[in-house]
């Protein structure tokens, strides 16, 4: 069977959607209370407006348990890393998109 890459992660979006059914809450707080039940203390949310801020808040209430972090792990396959750089190039090499 071929992996589609976006596969995987539509079956992601699918679970957060129930598991904020389930809770009674905005997707946007489940994926913050995973990162928090994973060890990240700043989870990066590009608030652009007030409510952001508050809804993120929200996620404090959230409690998810092992089960609802392996219903929302368990579908995910690793990706190759495109587009970005995943480590500091060799001294000397120049970046093309690099600003001088």
């Amino acid at each position: 069977m071929v992996h589609l890459p976006c596969m995987d992660i539509i079956q992601i979006v699918k679970r957060v959607a129930e598991l904020a059914e389930k809770y009674n809450c905005k997707m946007s707080q489940i994926a913050i209370a995973w990162q928090w039940a994973k060890g990240i203390l700043s989870p990066i949310i590009g608030a652009t407006k007030t409510q952001y801020l508050d809804d993120s808040a929200g996620a404090f209430d959230i409690k998810l348990t092992a089960e609802d972090l392996a219903y929302l792990e368990e579908p995910y396959v690793p990706h190759e890393i495109v587009g970005a750089i995943d480590k500091n190039p060799a001294q000397g090499v120049i970046l093309l998109d690099e600003k001088k």
